[in-house]
Parts: C-alpha cells; structure tokens; sequence
C-alpha cells in the first residue's frame, strides 16, 4: 500500500515556485503578488488565510489580505474586487470562502477578472477547463492530479467515482479526471445525496475520490480491493479530532493507494495557489511586454 504523503509532495511544488519566482522577478524586476479578501471571523477561514500568507512568504510571492468586518455590505465588497481586478500591483485576487450570509459570494467571482481568479472559480475559468484550454484551475482538484502524476498512478481507461459535486472540488474533479492526457483519461461518475446505492458505485471504483465532508462515511466495505482512494474531506470527529471522509484505519488495510488526513490532500491545495499565482503572474506580464 502506497501512502500518499502531501506534505512531501507540496514541499517540492513550493520549493519549484520559489524557484520560479527567483526567475521572474530576475526578468521583470518584481515578484508576483496576492490578494486575499476575508471577510468575517470564520476560525477555519482565519486558519487557512494565515497558512496562505506563510507560504507566500516562503517562496517569494508578495501577500495582502484585506480582512473586512461579517456587517460589510455587498457593495463593499464587489467594489473591491473590481478595484483589486483593475490594480496592475496585484497578479492574483482569492476572496475567502465561504462569506457570511447574506452576502453573494458568486456575484463576487463573477466580478473577478478572470486572468487574477487564482481559485479558478470564475465562469470564463471553469468554461476553460471543461474545453481543456489553458487557464487558472481550482487549486484542491488540480492538486488531487499532481498527486497522482508524483506517484504514475494514472486513472487512464479506469474506473473513478467523486463523491460530492460542489463547485470547488467535485465538479471540476471530475472534468480533470475524464479530460485528454496520461494521467486522466478516466470514465468518471458523480455520486451525491441522491444517488441510490453509493456503496454499490464505490466497489466498483478503481479511483475513489471522496469530497463531502461526512466524517468516516467511506467505510473498508466500500471500497474495491487495490483501488486508489483519495481524501479531500476535512472533519472533526465526536471527538474533536481531525479526519477524513474516508475511515482511513479499515480502508488501508484494502487500498493499493490512499492519501491520509491531515498530510494528503490539504498542503496541495496551498501549493497549487502558489502555482496559480505565479502561471497569473507570468501570463499577465508576458501579455504586456508582447503589447504592441
């Protein structure tokens, strides 16, 4: 059984940016640089955004974050973004999810200019990535790829079930998934809340990505002998303590592969915003030196 070790892996995608960033700011005499808009006191959010401007800082990428009160209205907000949008200073825009209600966070995005839209969230991104063009992809899902790729576990002509069809992880996992390429190619099924017999459709899965936030739903029955599992939930237990969708202590005794919570999933997605800010980056300034 491989254990896939995130940690491990998103350390050489950030030590990669480092090197990148090195390389840009020798050709255009900056470094890229990234927006964070948070808004409210959401603990997990302060958390996230916190780790975010720790590995800016490790590979060079200049960090702002405008941390906005839960009573903004919706007007502030959306102005901002445009502002943040139209800065040449700023290469990357994130606006922290989820927002407190009743603020829209899909008018927020869809004001995003979409070469910035570092989550890859934008309509004009999400539109990219189901045509297979270049463009800025959701940092959880295209981290879930670079895993696999780091350990030539290709999902070609294979079978892969995503549990969960959000916007952010199970949606856009599935299109990277059944998309052209060695490491995808795969024949991919959505499962959620209404489908009838998800066990049934876990068994049969040589790659099972797990993406919605039920604390050990995946159970060692489930899960197909040899098969791939990857975990994207993040919980807390009747304990307290941090774990995964996946039961991870029975599903390993079965699993050819699988990654663990915390250590698997979560340090990529990080990694892969770190990406994203530098392809914006570079993308933004190759587009204004080849001006006319």
């Amino acid at each position: 059984m491989i254990l896939i070790d995130g940690k491990k892996v998103a350390a050489e995608v950030r030590a990669g940016v480092r090197r990148d960033v090195e390389r840009l700011k020798r050709k255009f005499g900056r470094a890229p640089s990234l927006a964070v808009v948070l808004v409210g006191e959401d603990p997990a959010s302060q958390v996230y955004v916190r780790n975010k401007e720790k590995a800016c800082e490790e590979a060079g990428i200049v960090s702002r974050t405008w941390r906005l009160d839960a009573r903004t209205e919706q007007s502030h907000v959306e102005r901002l973004v445009l502002e943040l949008g139209s800065s040449d200073d700023i290469d990357g825009v994130l606006v922290q999810l989820p927002l407190p209600e009743p603020l829209d966070s899909a008018s927020c995005l869809c004001l995003m200019d979409p070469r910035k839209d570092v989550d890859g969230f934008h309509p004009e991104n999400v539109g990219r990535l189901s045509l297979e063009l270049p463009g800025l992809r959701p940092c959880t899902p295209a981290g879930v790829m670079t895993l696999l790729e780091y350990y030539a576990l290709s999902p070609s002509g294979k079978k892969a079930v995503v549990l969960g069809r959000s916007n952010i992880v199970g949606k856009p996992m599935a299109m990277m998934l059944s998309a052209s390429g060695p490491f995808a190619n795969a024949t991919v099924t959505v499962c959620h809340s209404r489908t009838p017999d998800i066990a049934k459709e876990c068994r049969e899965a040589d790659f099972l990505i797990c993406a919605v936030g039920k604390p050990r739903l995946v159970t060692k029955d489930m899960v197909k002998p040899g098969a791939v599992v990857i975990d994207v939930g993040m919980n807390r237990d009747e304990n307290g303590k941090l774990c995964g969708d996946v039961d991870f202590e029975g599903v390993k005794d079965v699993a050819s592969a699988i990654t663990p919570v915390p250590g698997g999933v979560g340090p990529m997605t990080i990694a892969m915003l770190m990406v994203n800010t530098v392809n914006a980056f570079r993308w933004r300034m190759e587009e204004v030196c080849e001006a006319p």
